[in-house]
């Protein structure tokens, strides 16, 4: 009898063995193809509707008034969106589960579909992380481009340009090795004109970055497919089998051309340099986009640009655009405070407080003291306690939260915000910020001081495949990245707990935790900083994909934060007597002078055109678009000013760089006037000073009901100090179908005119 038991048991084990192998090893999963894209394309008339009525807008505003040379003849402005992920990108997949509040996948046909038939773009670009994808996936996303290509009817007047690449997402621990998110768009979709695989970071440790910070091990896995809920069981085992294929590609060597690697490993590199070295080495046409170079939710405190002007960190063939606002906030503007202060051996240290910042690293000592004092400690005790725990927390950088046990997000309260900004990135580094940028210069070599010259897009960030989300402040859950923080009953899913409040700091040790990566990041505060994000906008010879780019080339290109405004900004006296446009570099020896025309965006009608009706039938309308599309009536929303910005890059090292930004350098009140606003404006100032100067324009819209406009909702004192917050999370009792509306003004920033001297 004992035998015939102890087989059954050994066989009990051996099936649950391979069980829990199949689990690890994501067997039980299915993976997720592109999906299917409509095969219909929007109709002309829609298309030759906006394109006259924008011809009309154009009419309306006028040329010069100054009896200068006449503005070049009028191209197309088209709108898209280089910016997007769909649940091929890892943390896409994360936080479209039901447990993050997701609503199940969305593939790259979503996107395609949902630029052609919601949004009603002209372009888009499809960017999930490289970080891990596998060579599947990449195949994949190949495809789903050509199809969506295919659908959008002649290639010389589509009404939809899809571009194919991927994000480089490097985050670095501090700021000598921080570089940022960088897209790499491509210009062409054949196969033989793209490389063989996505080239993704690499952490500053070493190791490829999905699997610094992204990964799940083979045990995370098994409990994630064992403790998903019953009903969506499938959904989670898939999730699973995206995670372990990730880790089953293998690494590529580090060195090598890239035509000598195995065509199905896992590339990648550390820094900018190497990233440009790789892409000359396939030497396809290709854009490198930064963004999120304001973003303190991974970007260290103290970040600058300055090290991405040394060496090869740079490569301005390629490095042209910069993305100056996103869904995930705005990056334009420069401050001179930094969250965290380093030294030559790069030791972090503790920032005071200022009239109009809050460092978190400092109100991490006011948390402590009050907490201190409260428990009856003598106050030497207290300010020792309070100076230990602002170093605790600048030595742990972005994750310094977690040095403060028990700590709220009422307690943090609106530390490390911009208070002052524009729809401000979440722990705002204004080091990183474009303003910053174009105010510096390099003087390694004497001879040849390198500066960046970027044209300004903004795009949405968006990680549910829905491009160009900004043309209506709807649907939080679906437009924005606001439901990324975890149900509060799901939270017992962590590895670790929440620690209780104590009187003291508690330095954290990332190598002895079981905190999982989500918890490094302020979720909940962070949450109420997405916006449904921005346009960027193209002046075009016409709609192609060879005319769309060489619109980039140009730098003739600019950004919105979602509104479809209508923007032209020219230098009226050019060398040989012509205009200018947006995006120039010319040399001047008398007072440039400018024009800047601004028209307002359309009013939305509610619901959806019938084409989209008919192209998606309901169910589809009702999932991907929430039954809300482009849809525009008749009547344009005013222009209520237009600011002009003055930067004059560093002439000599050390300059400082506040005094070279001029924000606003001019302020032009507009009238009201549905056919919209033009301004005329020279800089006098420009021969005698003898150095070079950029100046871009800012068309403000009249304000209209934003989500998240508000960010963390402050109650401030006279002072102007955050003395309460409601942020807009469901963590706080915030219902995702709570839109979390304020009024917020809309706008568009032109790509910058580049001035020099004339020696």
């Amino acid at each position: 009898m004992k035998r015939p038991k102890l087989m059954l048991a050994l066989a009990v084990v051996a099936i649950l063995a391979v069980v829990v192998l199949a689990l690890g090893k994501g067997w039980l999963g299915d993976r997720l193809g592109a999906g299917d894209i409509s095969n219909t394309r929007r109709p002309l008339s829609f298309q030759n509707a906006l394109t006259k009525a924008q011809h009309e807008a154009a009419v309306g505003i006028g040329g010069s008034q100054t009896g200068a040379e006449p503005i070049a003849p009028m191209k197309q402005i088209l709108f898209g969106d280089l910016h997007v992920h769909t649940t091929f990108s890892l943390d896409a997949f994360m936080t479209s589960l039901p447990v993050m509040n997701g609503e199940g996948a969305h593939p790259p046909a979503d996107a395609c579909d949902f630029a052609r038939f919601c949004s009603a773009l002209d372009f888009w670009a499809l960017t999930d992380h490289a970080e891990g994808m596998t060579p599947w996936q990449w195949k994949e996303t190949k495809k789903a481009v050509r199809q969506c290509n295919a659908v959008s009817g002649d290639p010389k007047d589509p009404d939809l340009v899809t571009f194919v690449g991927w994000e480089w997402t490097q985050s670095g621990t501090i700021p000598a090795n921080h570089y940022g998110h960088k897209n790499v768009i491509f210009k062409d979709t054949e196969e033989e004109r793209l490389p063989v695989r996505p080239i993704a970071s690499r952490s500053p440790q070493g190791a490829p970055s999905c699997r610094a910070h992204l990964g799940a091990d083979f045990w995370q896995r098994v409990g994630i497919s064992l403790a998903a809920p019953g009903g969506n069981r499938s959904y989670y085992l898939d999730f699973t089998r995206f995670h372990a294929d990730r880790f089953a590609n293998r690494a590529c060597p580090e060195n090598g051309d890239v035509h000598s690697l195995p065509a199905d490993c896992y590339e990648s590199v550390a820094t900018p340099a190497k990233l440009f070295a790789k892409l000359d080495q396939w030497g396809f046409e290709s854009m490198v986009i930064p963004h999120g170079t304001t973003w303190g939710n991974y970007t260290p405190g103290g970040s600058s640009w300055d090290k991405q002007l040394i060496g090869n960190q740079h490569d301005p063939k390629r490095q042209y655009v910069f993305e100056v606002y996103s869904g995930h906030g705005n990056s334009e503007e420069y401050r001179p405070w930094r969250a965290l202060n380093y030294d030559k051996e790069n030791k972090p240290s503790c920032p005071d407080k200022g009239d109009d910042f809050l460092p978190s690293c400092f109100r991490a000592g006011e948390i402590i003291e009050a907490r201190c004092l409260k428990e009856g400690l003598p106050a030497a005790e207290c300010k020792k306690r309070a100076a230990q725990a602002r170093q605790n927390y600048a030595d742990l950088g972005n994750a310094g939260h977690l040095t403060i046990p028990g700590a709220t997000i009422h307690d943090w309260k609106d530390a490390n915000q911009c208070r002052d900004c524009y729809l401000p990135a979440f722990n705002y580094r204004p080091g990183g910020s474009a303003q910053y940028a174009l105010a510096l210069t390099n003087f390694d070599d004497a001879m040849k001081p390198k500066q960046f010259r970027f044209g300004f897009i903004s795009s949405s960030d968006n990680h549910f495949a829905r491009p160009g989300t900004g043309f209506k402040e709807v649907s939080r859950r679906g437009n924005t990245e606001s439901s990324w923080v975890m149900d509060a009953d799901v939270k017992k899913w962590l590895p670790e707990p929440e620690p209780r409040p104590l009187a003291k700091s508690i330095p954290f040790d990332r190598n002895d935790t079981k905190f999982d990566p989500v918890q490094y990041v302020e979720m909940e505060r962070l949450s109420s900083f997405f916006t449904t994000g921005g346009l960027a906008a193209v002046h075009a010879k016409g709609r192609s994909r060879e005319e769309i780019w060489q619109a980039f080339e140009r730098r003739e290109i600019y950004a919105t934060s979602g509104e479809r405004m209508l923007i032209w900004f020219d230098l009226l006296n050019a060398p040989g007597g012509t205009s200018k446009p947006m995006g120039a570099a010319v040399t001047l020896a008398e007072a440039p002078r400018f024009q800047v025309r601004a028209v307002g965006a359309f009013k939305q009608k509610p619901g959806c055109p019938q084409y989209s009706q008919t192209a998606l039938g309901p169910k589809r309308l009702a999932r991907l678009c929430k039954n809300e599309c482009y849809n525009p009536s008749n009547e344009r929303k005013l222009i209520e000013r237009i600011d002009i910005i003055r930067i004059r890059p560093q002439t000599k090292a050390g300059e400082d760089v506040a005094q070279l930004i001029q924000d606003p350098w001019k302020t032009f009140k507009c009238p009201p006037n549905a056919n919209g606003c033009s301004v005329t404006f020279t800089d006098p100032e420009f021969p005698a000073q003898g150095r070079p100067a950029t100046y871009y324009a800012r068309a403000i819209q009249e304000p209209a009901k934003m989500i998240n406009a508000d960010n963390l909702r402050c109650t401030r004192d006279a002072n102007g100090d955050c003395k309460s917050i409601k942020p807009c999370t469901k963590i706080e009792g915030v219902p995702l179908e709570d839109d979390c509306l304020a009024n917020k003004d809309s706008r568009a920033w032109t790509s910058p005119i580049y001035v020099s001297p004339a020696r």
